[in-house]
C-alpha cells in the first residue's frame, strides 16, 4: 500500500484552516468595547485565562443568593448572516440571558460569552462583541471574558453562533417568586420590541422559505425592510425591572420568551391561584399578523411560539399599580395593565388569555 506524500513542511494549524492570527486581531478589536461594558468589581483586563470580579461587593449583602443563565440567540443568527450585519445580534444574547436573571430579583453583575465561527473574521467578531458590550451597558452589568472559536470543515465561512452565561445577586428576604404572589395582584404588561430571539425557526419558514419573501424587501405594514423587521433588537428588561422594585411591591416578574406569555407566566403562579390576561389591552406588531397571516398559522400556535408583543411581566401588589406605571413611563417602557391574579376557583392552575387582541 502506498502512503500518501505529506506536504511540504508538514501539516499545520493554519493548513487545517484555524488562523491564530486573525484570532489576535479580533481579540485586539474588541478589546475597546469591552472596557465600556466594565463594573467597579471587575478585575484585570481582557486576555486572561478567567474574567475575576471582586465579590467583597457582596460583603454588603445580609445573606447574598447567586443567580445564573445561560443562553443563546437561536436561529435568529442566520437572518444576521444573510444580511451581513453583526453589531446588534449581541443585544440579543444579553437580554436572553440577563433577562432571565432579574426575573427572581437579582441585580444582574456580569457575563461572559461564546462565539464560534467557520472562519474568523475579525471585524466581523469585533463587531458581534461590540453589540454584547452594549447591551452588557444596558443591563448593567459587567463583560468579564469570552472565548471566539473557529471550527473549520464544521461550519461554512460565514456561518456562526453566540452563547453566553451571565450571574446576578440577590437578598435572600428579596427574593421574588410564586410564594408572594396573592389573589387581586395586578398583571402588568411590558411591550416587546418585536420578535425578540424566540421563535424564528417557525419565522424563517413561513416568511423566506414559504412565502419567498426577499430580506431586502420592504414591506408596507412593517414600514421597513423585513430584514430591519427580523433584526429588531431583544428589549432589555433588566434596569427596568430594578426600578421597579425600589418604587413599588413587585412580586414576581416573567420574561416572556419561547413557549409565549401563558406557559411563561405559568411558571411563577402558584397551584392555588390563577393569573388571567386580557387580550384586548394591547395591539401586537404588525410582524405578528404577518407571520400568522402568510403562514395560516393558528392563533394558539403563534401565542406559544412568539411573544406576541409582551416581552416581560410584572405581578405588583394592587396598590402599586399607579406608581409602577409612573415608574416605567419615566424609563420610556410602554406598559399597561393587562390583567390579574385570581384564586383558581374552577379555573386550571396557571394562566390563561381571554378576549381577542384588540385592533
Amino acid at each position: 500500500m502506498s502512503e500518501k506524500p505529506i506536504a511540504e513542511g508538514g501539516a499545520s494549524y493554519a493548513a487545517a484552516g484555524v488562523d491564530i492570527e486573525a484570532g489576535d486581531r479580533a481579540v485586539e478589536l474588541m478589546k475597546e468595547w469591552v472596557k465600556k461594558a466594565q463594573r467597579p468589581e471587575v478585575l484585570g483586563g481582557l486576555g486572561g485565562f478567567a474574567g475575576l470580579f471582586d465579590a467583597s461587593a457582596l460583603k454588603n449583602y445580609e445573606r447574598p443568593l447567586l443567580a445564573s443563565a445561560t443562553d443563546g440567540v437561536g436561529t435568529k443568527v442566520d437572518i444576521a448572516r444573510q444580511l451581513g450585519v453583526y453589531d446588534s445580534i449581541g443585544h440579543d444574547l444579553v437580554a436572553m440571558v440577563m433577562d432571565d436573571i432579574v426575573v427572581c430579583g437579582a441585580e444582574p453583575l456580569f457575563m461572559t460569552d461564546y462565539i464560534c465561527v467557520g472562519k474568523v473574521h475579525p471585524e466581523r467578531v469585533a463587531a458581534i462583541v461590540k453589540g454584547i458590550a452594549e447591551g452588557c451597558v444596558l443591563a448593567g452589568c459587567a463583560l468579564v471574558g469570552g472565548e471566539t472559536a473557529e471550527h473549520p470543515g464544521l461550519l461554512g465561512e460565514d456561518d456562526f453562533d453566540v452563547a453566553g452565561a451571565g450571574t446576578g445577586v440577590v437578598e435572600a428576604d428579596r427574593l421574588l417568586g410564586a410564594d408572594r404572589i396573592r389573589s387581586g395582584d395586578a398583571v402588568i404588561a411590558m411591550a416587546s420590541s418585536g420578535l425578540h430571539s424566540n421563535g424564528y425557526s417557525l419565522v424563517r419558514h413561513v416568511l423566506l422559505n414559504q412565502a419567498g419573501l426577499a430580506l431586502d424587501a420592504h414591506i408596507e405594514e412593517l414600514g421597513r425592510t423585513l430584514g430591519e423587521e427580523l433584526l429588531e433588537p431583544t428589549k432589555i428588561y433588566s434596569l427596568d425591572c430594578l426600578a421597579l422594585m425600589r418604587t413599588t411591591e413587585v412580586h414576581a416578574f416573567s420574561h416572556i420568551t419561547g413557549g409565549g406569555l401563558a406557559a411563561n407566566l405559568a411558571r411563577v403562579v402558584p397551584d392555588e391561584l390563577h393569573a388571567i390576561v386580557d387580550r384586548s389591552t394591547w395591539t401586537p406588531a404588525p410582524i405578528f399578523d404577518l407571520v400568522g397571516r402568510t403562514g395560516s398559522v393558528e392563533r394558539l400556535e403563534l401565542e406559544k411560539t412568539l411573544n406576541m408583543g409582551v416581552g416581560m411581566i410584572a405581578i405588583v401588589a394592587q396598590e402599586s399599580v399607579d406608581v409602577a406605571l409612573a415608574t416605567l413611563a419615566d424609563r420610556g417602557v410602554d406598559a399597561w395593565v393587562a390583567g390579574e391574579i385570581t384564586d383558581r376557583g374552577e379555573h386550571p392552575t396557571g394562566a390563561a388569555l381571554i378576549g381577542d387582541y384588540a385592533s
